[in-house]
């Protein structure tokens, strides 16, 4: 399995490219589904779009955790094929599955149990609230199929193939897009479940995609199986996964609450604005793909050729993507401003969230190049084992340059100034990180 997909030895610009191609269109498959929800939801009506839009830093945090996990799965895997030593590959893949989902099991259940209390707190109304819980009572039921399956396609993109990954998520894509509207809106013999129906739906493709995954890993990469159980061991793995994933979830966690607290800010002046932010959140994600799928990209790339003792092949490589992003990103921009509106309004008929959402496109994506630098280089930084490094420019991000400043913002200019601050902050924080990356090295930050 070593070197199967030229991580070792292909040049480096070539490797990256074949490897994120397929991860782009794997990432935009696992957001369609946000995309896909929201688009469908919306047609519900305001209430309905608002309601989705607050669950979504709730969603966001078990698909954070899976983030971090799925980082010191593929962080850890891949080092372990890069050395050659799968037997232990195949072990330790186990145990990280084996943990994921027990976890995963009981945050859902803790969440299940109190959906109402955290929603008022957050600012949501009485016809939120009963929104909320239908959508979310099942939601909750497929989170560890979700987050299992997510840290399994780290897994097998961890030996090199994203190509696999991909191709389950567009079928569970697929299917998603054929159920969505048939269970929302009741199309032939079936019901009407409104808002309910999408998660319904989501549940069903995920459940397909699960098996999937599983197979790759048992069957084709021969990377899973029944493995003896031993305490001690797989606390021995468990703590080397915890190494990467604890800090690389709790960073990821950081941008929900982050999200949490900004959408209960903007709650205080019109809940047309959380509809929109949430839909913004959404519309970022989309415009952010292709830093996702190279981010993606360059941790089993950088893992394995540290694995290999390459580290001066894995440097080149964070220098040539982090060129690339900045440029990319940059020349995105321009699209995006000039048709602010016209995408405003494929979420919304209502004017004011036209209005809002229409200003998020115009003036968040200015600051996406510097973002994307942000991105690669925190997810770098868990590729060379520097999880709390990484966790540290997070934090600095959302907690001493984003919030204050966007409190700043609303009092000063209400929800402009609020979401002014937002490409102010990331900005600041790119410079930052590509002053940091030009040091990155095996030994050194």
């Amino acid at each position: 399995m070593r070197d199967k997909h030229g991580l070792l030895t292909a040049p480096i610009a070539q490797v990256l490219f074949k490897m994120s191609l397929p991860n782009i269109v794997g990432i935009f498959t696992v957001l369609s589904y946000n995309l896909i929800d929201t688009f469908f939801i919306s047609k519900l009506g305001t209430d309905a779009l608002a309601a989705i839009s607050f669950t979504f830093p709730v969603t966001l945090i078990m698909s954070s955790i899976a983030i971090g996990i799925g980082s010191g799965v593929s962080t850890n895997l891949g080092r372990l094929i890069g050395s050659g030593d799968t037997s232990q590959a195949k072990v330790f893949l186990h145990d990280a599955l084996v943990l994921c989902f027990s976890i995963i099991l009981v945050l859902a259940m803790i969440g299940f149990f109190t959906i109402e209390p955290l929603f008022k707190v957050l600012g949501a109304t009485a016809t939120n609230i009963e929104l909320i819980k239908q959508y979310l009572h099942i939601w909750y039921f497929g989170a560890p199929i979700l987050v299992v399956m997510m840290v399994a396609n780290q897994g097998i993109r961890a030996t090199g193939d994203t190509r696999s990954p991909a191709l389950i998520m567009i079928l569970s894509s697929v299917i998603n897009v054929i159920l969505d509207p048939v269970l929302i809106f009741g199309l032939g013999p079936f019901t009407e479940l409104g808002i309910q129906g999408a998660a319904i739906a989501t549940l069903i493709a995920w459940g397909i995609a699960f098996g999937f995954s599983n197979y790759i890993l048992i069957v084709s990469k021969k990377l899973l199986g029944l493995t003896e159980f031993c305490l001690n061991r797989m606390r021995h793995n468990w703590a080397r996964l915890a190494h990467i994933a604890r800090p690389a979830a709790l960073m990821n966690l950081i941008n929900p609450l982050a999200n949490t607290v900004l959408m209960a800010m903007l709650a205080r002046f019109d809940h047309a604005a959380v509809a929109a932010f949430g839909a913004g959140i959404r519309i970022e994600s989309l415009a952010l793909i292709v830093v996702m799928a190279l981010s993606s990209s360059l941790l089993p790339f950088i893992s394995q050729n540290l694995g290999a003792g390459q580290p001066e092949r894995a440097r080149q490589a964070v220098k040539l993507a982090i060129k690339f992003i900045f440029i990319f990103q940059t020349v995105l921009y321009i699209p995006l401003f000039f048709s602010a509106k016209p995408i405003a309004e494929i979420f919304s008929s209502d004017p004011q969230v036209i209005k809002w959402l229409s200003f998020y496109v115009m003036v968040l994506p200015l600051a996406y190049g510097p973002l994307g630098i942000v991105i690669l280089f925190a997810n770098v930084l868990n590729a060379y084992h520097r999880p709390v490094s990484s966790l540290v420019i997070n934090v600095s991000r959302l907690f001493l340059l984003m919030l204050p400043m966007a409190y700043l913002g609303a009092v000063v200019y209400g929800v402009h100034g609020l979401l002014l601050a937002l490409p102010v902050t990331n900005i600041l924080m790119g410079v930052a990180c590509f002053v940091l990356s030009k040091r990155i090295s095996s030994t050194s930050i």
